[in-house]
């Protein structure tokens, strides 16, 4: 199989880069979103989210012509579906995206294409998918009809990369191909062999999406162990990040360090998906989540304990009270937001103290608009220290890692990360 032209649908923080890098190894890339800032922002060669080097490569394709963006999708040899997929209430999972995706790509499908879909996402969402195209399209055959002999080729293969490093990581990493058929399998195989060093494993679509969404609810449990060991250190007055670097010393012990939360668009949602098809059967992964969601109000109880503190040791009155927030995204040192636990506890603090709240936040320009309408302003860290009443530190990114502060003697600090304590 010669594929000529790939498409991706959907360019945020996966699309985007994988859309890059298959154009850097010289073959057409169409991309697809129906966001239009995203999209001009692009073919001018630019970038609308932060992730090093991408801005080089994303250059470099659109300069040379092989990559272009577009809102509506165009005909190719392989299609990549690389959209979100959220949960709605209950914690039940949104297919929305995906099925807008298989229904902007199926009038352009010919025989012989290839549909990989990316997305994290339940475990028969590419049957799902299949389905989709199947009925938007009934002129042509589908592997779950038509087997090895179907026209076009499904396939799953799950994104695996770490934020900040997305553009080494798709091209290092191994990845999971879970083809309908072996056929489908094949033919995911050699697209992926484009630009991937890494091992393409073969398996099923199903055990595919099943295998990432087992990386994250590892993470989430491991992750759930360290947030709830903070909460019981905290109420035996015993400091949790020497715990655990004393714990770690055995030889066969690596406990995760603890934080505000989890999240992200992977850990904080994956599990989820895990407990919507098997509810009960999946109790540890369901309690891990429980625990994980529970953190951020126990920060927030944190923070309104140190805020009665200095109301009743000093002369300062509740509404003079100043907050900075330290980092809202998801994780250290980028811009990504979603499903954050340091957003959510600045929000939340926003709310509550209108016009008392200040945000550190290196890696963005402007705060999200839920912050600025209630007054909530972005500083820099100077600032936010000097004047400050209750610290709260919710993101360890590396500006405050390398910051010295020195606190008043009136001033609070809840520490999530354990970085200035």
């Amino acid at each position: 199989m010669s594929f000529k032209t790939i498409s991706v649908v959907g360019l945020g923080y996966i699309g985007l880069p994988t859309a890059a890098v298959f154009a850097s190894r010289k073959v057409q890339v169409i991309g697809v979103d129906v966001n239009e800032h995203a999209v001009d922002t692009i073919n001018r060669g630019d970038i609308h989210i932060v992730e090093p080097q991408l801005d080089i490569v994303v250059r470099a394709a659109v300069t040379e012509g092989y990559l272009k963006a577009t809102t509506t999708a165009e005909p190719a040899d392989a299609f990549l579906i690389a959209v979100p997929t959220p949960f709605k209430d209950n914690y039940q999972p949104d297919l929305a995206y995906i099925q807008s995706a298989a229904n902007a790509i199926a009038p352009v499908l010919k025989k012989g294409d290839l549909v990989v879909l990316e997305s994290t996402s339940p475990v028969g969402t590419t049957e799902q998918m299949a389905a989709w195209l199947a009925q938007a399209r009934p002129d042509l055959t589908f592997p779950q009809t038509h087997g090895e002999n179907s026209d076009i080729r499904v396939a799953h293969c799950p994104e695996r990369v770490l934020p900040g490093h997305v553009i080494r990581e798709l091209v290092e990493n191994d990845r999971v191909i879970g083809g309908m058929t072996a056929k489908c399998s094949q033919y995911a195989v050699e697209l992926y062999k484009i630009c991937v060093h890494g091992e393409c494993v073969i398996t099923n679509a199903r055990t595919a999406e099943m295998a990432k969404l087992t990386e994250n609810s590892f993470r989430d449990v491991n992750i759930a162990f360290a947030n709830e060991l903070s909460i019981i250190c905290d109420e035996l007055d015993i400091n949790v990040w020497e715990l655990i670097a004393l714990a770690n010393r055995h030889p066969r012990v690596n406990i995760l360090q603890p934080g505000p939360g989890v999240g992200g668009h992977c850990i904080a949602v994956d599990p989820w998906f895990i407990v919507s098809k098997t509810p009960e059967l999946a109790r540890l992964i369901h309690t891990a989540r429980t625990v994980n969601d529970g953190k951020p109000g126990w920060v927030l109880e944190k923070v309104e304990q140190a805020i009665s503190d200095i109301v009743h040791h000093s002369s300062k009155q509740l509404n003079d009270i100043q907050i900075a927030c330290f980092g809202v995204a998801f994780k250290p040192n980028i811009d990504d937001l979603r499903e954050s636990p340091a957003l959510d506890i600045s929000k939340a603090l926003a709310a509550k103290y209108q016009g008392q709240v200040t945000i550190v936040e290196p890696n963005i320009k402007s705060l999200p608009d839920d912050l600025l309408a209630h007054d909530a302003r972005l500083v820099d860290i100077e600032s936010a220290v000097r004047d400050s009443d209750v610290l709260v530190m919710l993101v360890d990114h590396k500006q405050f890692k390398e910051a010295s502060i020195a606190l008043g003697e009136q001033q609070k600090l809840i520490d999530s990360k354990g970085i200035w304590l």
